[in-house]
């Protein structure tokens, strides 16, 4: 291997600072947001840009798993067709719901 392909394998086998990793987390995070549903991305992607950094950790970690879910399921309990049936799922509905629809 020459030199310079030894340092470009140096470069990117470094382990990324926190804050890097942490950017990277984020990122991820917004592709995962963007569902390609109308409906679920004006609420999904503007509050992970404007609240999930200001969340618990706890509150993140549900987030992450609110994105596991399906968009047929998320459409219909964003639309309050119907109600999550896992409390973790609702929490995280109500939570983004009362960001764009205060009661």
């Amino acid at each position: 291997m020459s030199e310079q392909q030894n340092e470009v394998s140096r470069q990117f086998s470094k382990p990324l600072s926190s804050e890097e990793q942490s950017l990277s987390d984020f990122n991820r995070l917004a592709w995962h947001s963007r569902r390609g549903m109308l409906e679920l991305d004006v609420l999904l992607i503007p509050f992970l840009n404007e609240a999930y950094r200001t969340l618990t950790t706890e509150d993140q970690a549900l987030y992450k798993k609110l994105l596991d879910c399906e968009d047929p399921d998320l459409f219909s309990w964003f639309m309050r067709n119907t109600v999550p049936s896992d409390p973790d799922h609702l929490r995280m509905v109500n939570m983004i719901l009362n960001r764009v629809q205060p009661e």
